[in-house]
C-alpha cells in the first residue's frame, strides 16, 4: 500500500512530539510538511533530518500555515494533523472546515497515541488556558515533594526556538544553563524558577529521549505542561488549574477542556481576587464534565520587592507575554499590584513601540496598556528593552515570571512581582498527593 501523505499544522511543540511518538518510523504515512503559526520565525525552516528519522533523509519543511490550502493541493496530501493548542473551539473547526473542504481529513490525535509511558511516577499540571497560575502549582508540588525527601525532575512543554538538533536534549540546573543553551525570554520564564528552587528542569525536541534521560536522576517525574496541552507523559495524577477571571473558557478552548475532563484535580487559581459568581461558574463548569476530579481552591498572593517603586508613580507593567496575546487575558500580577499599591496611572506603551513589539500589537489590538514581555529570539528582546527605556514613565513593575531587569538594561527604577499558590481550605494539592500516593 502506498503511504498516507500528511501534513501535521504546528506552532514547535505538540507538533514535533506528535510526529515524533507518531509518524517517525511509521511506515503507513508520509509526513510531506509541517505548517507553523503562533511563534515567529518558525516558519521556513526544516524539521532536521537528524531527528525526522531513516524515513526523512532530506527532513521536513516547515512552511507558514497560510499556505494552507495550497500545501495540500500541491503536495497530494490526503490528511491533516491539527497539532497546537490554546486556540477556541471556533478556531478549530474552522481549520477542519478548509481541510474538509480542500478533500481530505482532518485528525486530532488522542493521548494514548501521544503519552509516553514512564518508569517513574508522573505528576502533571495542566491548564485551561496559558496564564492561569499553572506554574506556582508545580512549584508547590516541586517542594512538597523534595520535603518528603524525593528527588523531582521537571519536564518542560517545548519551546525549541533555536537549533533543534542542539535543542534536542536540554537539561537545566545553573542559570549558567541558560545562557549556554541561548534561552528566549519564554524559556528563562518557565526554566528559571525551578531553578531557583534547586531543582533541575528538562526540555527540547525529543520528549522520549528527554524522559530516559530525567528518569535517570528522578524519584518523581513532573511534566509542567504549558499552552493548556496534555500531557506528553502518561501520569499518575493529573492537576488542571482553572481561572475565574475568564470563567467559561475552561468549556470553550483545545484543548484546554480535555485537560479539564482528564484532572485528578482541579485547582480553582486566583480566587483573592476574582469575583465569587465568576468563582462559582467555573466551579460548576468543572464538575460538569468531571464530577469526580477533587475541587481545590487556592489563592496567588502576591509580593512586590519594592513598593515605593509603585505607590504614586506613573509606571509601565510589563506582563507574561503569551497570557496577554494569545492567553487574552486583559491584565496580570504586575497590573493587579499596581493597583493595590496605589499607582499614579499606568502608561501605555504604545506610542512608544518599536520593530516587532509594534507588530505584535497590530497581531493582537486587545492587549490594551499593558506591554507583553515578548522575546521569542535576541531581536524581539532587543526590541523589548527598546520599547521599555522609550516610555515615558516613573518606574515599571515587572510582573512576569523572571526579573526582567537581569536579562534587560531598563533604564528606570524598576520591581519585581512574585507570587505563589495558597491553597484555602482542607483540599490541599498535599492531600491529593497523599490520596494518589505519590507522597
Amino acid at each position: 500500500m502506498a503511504r498516507k501523505n500528511v501534513l501535521i499544522m504546528g506552532a514547535a511543540g505538540r507538533d514535533f512530539h506528535n510526529f515524533n511518538v507518531y509518524f517517525r518510523d511509521n511506515e503507513d504515512y508520509n509526513v510531506v510538511a509541517f505548517t507553523a503559526t503562533q511563534i515567529p520565525n518558525i516558519d521556513g525552516r526544516v524539521y532536521p533530518a537528524e531527528l525526522a528519522g531513516k524515513l526523512y533523509p532530506n527532513g521536513i519543511k516547515i512552511y507558514e500555515e497560510s499556505e494552507l490550502e495550497k500545501l495540500i493541493k500541491e503536495l497530494d496530501v490526503h490528511e491533516v494533523v491539527f497539532s497546537y493548542s490554546d486556540v477556541p473551539f471556533n478556531y478549530v473547526m474552522t481549520k477542519a472546515s478548509i481541510v474538509n473542504a480542500a478533500g481530505v481529513s482532518f485528525r486530532l490525535l488522542g493521548g494514548e497515541e501521544t503519552m509516553i509511558k514512564s518508569t517513574k511516577p508522573v505528576v502533571a499540571v495542566l491548564a485551561v488556558r496559558t496564564g492561569c497560575g499553572k506554574s506556582q502549582t508545580s512549584r508547590k508540588i516541586v517542594r512538597l515533594l523534595r520535603e518528603a525527601g524525593k528527588k523531582v525532575v521537571a519536564i518542560r512543554h517545548p519551546m525549541p526556538y533555536g537549533d533543534l538538533v542542539k535543542q534536542k536534549v536540554q537539561r537545566f540546573a545553573t542559570l549558567e544553563d541558560l545562557k549556554t543553551h541561548e534561552c528566549t525570554i519564554e524559556e528563562i520564564e518557565e526554566y528559571e524558577p525551578h531553578i531557583a528552587l534547586g531543582g533541575v528542569i528538562y526540555a527540547g525536541v525529543d520528549y522520549e529521549a528527554i524522559l530516559r534521560e530525567a528518569e535517570k536522576e528522578a524519584d518523581v517525574i513532573l511534566w509542567d505542561g504549558g499552552n493548556n496541552d496534555m500531557s506528553f507523559y502518561k501520569a499518575d495524577v493529573t492537576f488542571t488549574v482553572v481561572d475565574p477571571h475568564r470563567p467559561g473558557h475552561e468549556m470553550m478552548y483545545y484543548p484546554g477542556n480535555t485537560t479539564l475532563r482528564m484532572a485528578d484535580a482541579v485547582v480553582v487559581n486566583k480566587i483573592d481576587s476574582a469575583d465569587a459568581d465568576k468563582i462559582l461558574e467555573v466551579i460548576n463548569n468543572s464538575k460538569s464534565v468531571n464530577p469526580t476530579a477533587t475541587i481545590i481552591e487556592g489563592a496567588s498572593p502576591l509580593t512586590v520587592d519594592n513598593p515605593s517603586v509603585i505607590k504614586g508613580k506613573r509606571v509601565l507593567v510589563v506582563e507574561d507575554g503569551p497570557t496577554l496575546t494569545h492567553g487574552e487575558m486583559k491584565y496580570g500580577a504586575g497590573t493587579v499590584a499596581a493597583q493595590k499599591l496605589g499607582a499614579s496611572e499606568i502608561v501605555d506603551p504604545r506610542p512608544y513601540t518599536v520593530k516587532s513589539i509594534t507588530e505584535t500589537y497590530e497581531k493582537y489590538p486587545n492587549i490594551g496598556v499593558l506591554l507583553p514581555a515578548m522575546g521569542y529570539g535576541e531581536q524581539q528582546m532587543k526590541d523589548l528593552e527598546e520599547t521599555i527605556n522609550k516610555v515615558d514613565c516613573d518606574s515599571v513593575v515587572i510582573g512576569t515570571p523572571i526579573d526582567l531587569g537581569r536579562i534587560l538594561n531598563i533604564n528606570k527604577p524598576n520591581t519585581r512581582v512574585k507570587y505563589e499558590l495558597q491553597e484555602i481550605g482542607d483540599i490541599t494539592v498535599e492531600s491529593v498527593l497523599k490520596d494518589k500516593g505519590i507522597l
